[in-house]
């Protein structure tokens, strides 16, 4: 039988040497673990190693015996108040006080115990001083783990700073230079739009680990080849690998492997598992993709021989704002939230997902473990459409309070050779709606006067099925969404939109006759 922790013992300290030995043989009897100890320094010595509670005779006290187990009892951590049961003297008289009563009681969790004592009285008195110590273990378990999440957080807010004071720093600084030469225009461009990229990415990383844990992700399920997403997922890294000097290699069975689900999140699963060897694979290493068909699952593994993962951080890895400490981690920067969507993605398609490594500087493998589909014909999978032609011109009202997202919006429909008409609130839009009969209003949710969800409702109300409501905003959540239906938006799109998913919304518009 193994033998209890020190934390669930009972310490006693008994008036004899004989005293001692026959209450811990008494509670051993009745399956609690017992020590004696001979002196109150013994005794505290003892608590310092790990005890449940202390039955000390008040003799023991005496001498200044008391005053070493109170000033033990003070210096407790604030989660603590160690259950002491007191035995009183015997022969004492039932109104006086006990000495050691009067010494311990501001300081200690006391119980007396008048002798002589009833073996049952007894095994009560601990059994509830076990429980109530118990308790106290309970919550210095949560304090610990509080402590755990708030260092978390911290590390999490100092990263996200950095994180985001670096494309942030890029955009502010290009910016300064179009000012200072327009000549570089097209340069600096190109560094605000991929910096711009990069701000979005973070955003929607943390937005979808929110979503995935709190179930609140619908996947878009069909029956599809895995091997699809898989391939995707490679060729969109093969660039990034061949620049970090990287060989990047695939094995991938020869007959389709059908799984119900997403292909989206499939693909986003793939590409961080991906991202996340070549982050921590040093050059000249390399990176291998198995995709493997069993009888009624498949078995995706992504290998490398980076940096590997130490034993205690691999029950943490799929924990959200954990990453490996090298000096690596910090030159592609992230949140450490990749692996964390991974393992709330798998979740959903029914997988599991594993981490393995033999330890610091020996790679590391991740293993996602899908169900194969038990029902569907590939062959039958619609195809996707063709990208619909470019579109006539439209006349578009754009309800925008920042003045530098409507004045870019602006410039961008018009681009396009569309007409646009401009409103600044809530009302203002409404009116410019109502008076220009847009066929499509690009909408913001959060305007002054009142929301876009009040301007999508009176503008359904005024135009009917003539105008397509798209809400273009920063609130990208599920019922943020839902919000917008059903105030009668038919698109939703989150800031920052691709331009050429604007454009296409735009054109697919019903087109009307001008009047």
């Amino acid at each position: 039988m193994a033998r209890p922790a020190a934390s669930d013992r009972v310490v006693v300290l008994a008036p004899t040497a004989r005293d001692g030995p026959v209450t811990a043989g008494l509670l051993r009897n009745a399956g609690i673990s017992a020590v004696v100890a001979p002196d109150v320094n013994e005794l505290c010595a003892l608590l310092d190693q790990g005890a449940a509670a202390a039955l000390v005779a008040d003799e023991a006290l005496a001498h200044g015996g008391g005053i070493t187990l109170r000033d033990w009892l003070c210096q407790q951590e604030p989660w603590s108040d160690l259950p002491v049961v007191l035995f009183t003297a015997a022969g004492a008289g039932a109104t006086a006080r006990s000495p050691g009563q009067d010494l311990l009681a501001e300081h200690g969790n006391v119980t007396l115990l008048d002798r002589p004592v009833r073996v049952i009285t007894l095994l009560s008195a601990v059994s509830a001083a076990l429980r109530a110590r118990r308790r106290q273990y309970r919550m210095r378990d949560l304090l610990a783990e509080l402590g755990r999440s708030v260092r978390a957080r911290d590390q999490f807010l100092a990263m996200l700073g950095h994180e985001l004071r670096n494309p942030i720093g890029a955009i502010h600084t290009a910016t300064e230079l179009i000012v200072r030469n327009p000549a570089a225009l097209e340069r600096n461009t190109s560094i605000i739009a991929r910096q711009s990229r990069k701000l979005a990415r973070l955003v929607d990383d943390l937005l979808e680990v929110s979503r995935v844990d709190s179930g609140k992700v619908a996947l878009q399920r069909k029956v599809l080849d895995l091997r699809e997403p898989v391939d995707r997922s490679i060729e969109a890294m093969v660039p990034r690998a061949l620049q970090a000097g990287l060989r990047l290699e695939r094995a991938m069975p020869e007959r389709s492997v059908p799984v119900d689900g997403d292909p989206v999140r499939l693909e986003q699963v793939v590409g961080n598992l991906l991202a996340n060897a070549v982050k921590y694979t040093p050059a000249g290493g390399e990176i291998r993709v198995l995709l493997d068909r069993r009888a009624v699952e498949v078995s995706l593994r992504v290998t490398d021989t980076g940096i590997g993962i130490s034993p205690e951080l691999l029950d943490r890895i799929f924990e959200p704002f954990i990453q490996a400490t090298s000096s690596l981690e910090r030159s592609e920067g992230g949140l450490g939230l990749g692996l964390a969507l991974v393992r709330g993605l798998v979740a959903l398609h029914g997988g599991t997902v594993e981490a393995r490594s033999a330890g610091p500087g020996k790679g590391a493998e991740f293993e996602v473990v899908l169900p194969l589909a038990t029902q569907g014909d590939l062959a039958l999978l619609p195809r996707v459409p063709e990208p619909a032609a470019p579109g006539a011109r439209r006349h578009v009202l754009v309800v925008e309070d920042n003045p530098d997202n409507r004045e870019t919006l602006v410039m961008l429909l018009e681009s396009f050779g569309h007409e646009v008409v401009v409103a600044s609130d809530g009302p203002s839009g409404v009116r410019a709606g109502v008076a220009s009969h847009p066929e499509v209003a690009i909408v913001d949710i959060g305007l002054p006067g009142f929301d876009g969800f009040e301007v999508g409702r009176r503008l359904r109300e005024a135009l009917g099925r003539n105008v397509t409501l798209v809400a273009l905003t920063g609130y990208g959540q599920a019922e943020d969404r839902d919000r917008a239906r059903q105030a009668g938006f038919d698109v939703h799109l989150t800031k920052p939109a691709e331009a050429s998913l604007i454009a296409d919304v735009v054109e697919r518009a019903p087109l009307r006759a001008w009047s």
